[in-house]
């Protein structure tokens, strides 16, 4: 499998809840970078991590949420995801469109970086209650 078919298998595999697949992919020692502003945002280390402080906690606010690409870049041990976030707020009941450009890295066939780029304030908006 090369590296651009592993990060389309990370988008069908959070697409559908599967952990395994996830951690198989993810190097144990990944570096996950999100857009301060965004749901979750920072920096995490490790694959625990990522999967306990931002997809867990991310599933629990979001419902319906989707990263839908339409363009991949590929440069061999780095890929590019171009694309729309789709999602709704469960608190607000809103919904959001937000651009993103997604970064990966990889090595040996393991995801090691991952650098999100989005539009925070579309985000924000649907997390407003008035």
């Amino acid at each position: 499998m090369n590296n651009l078919e592993i990060i389309q298998q990370l988008y069908q595999a959070f697409g559908d809840r599967d952990t395994t697949t996830l951690l198989r992919l993810f190097d144990p020692q990944i570096e996950w970078i999100q857009n301060e502003g965004f749901p979750g945002g920072g920096r995490y280390l490790g694959s625990d991590a990522v999967l306990n402080n931002v997809f867990a906690k991310f599933r629990l606010e979001w419902e319906k949420w989707q990263a839908i690409v339409d363009e991949w870049l590929d440069t061999g041990d780095t890929i590019v995801a171009l694309g729309k976030y789709h999602g709704v707020y469960r608190l607000t009941g809103k919904t959001t469109i937000a651009a993103f450009a997604h970064v990966y890295t990889l090595r040996d066939g393991r995801i090691i970086r991952y650098k999100q780029y989005t539009d925070t304030l579309k985000v924000a908006e649907a997390m407003q209650l008035t």
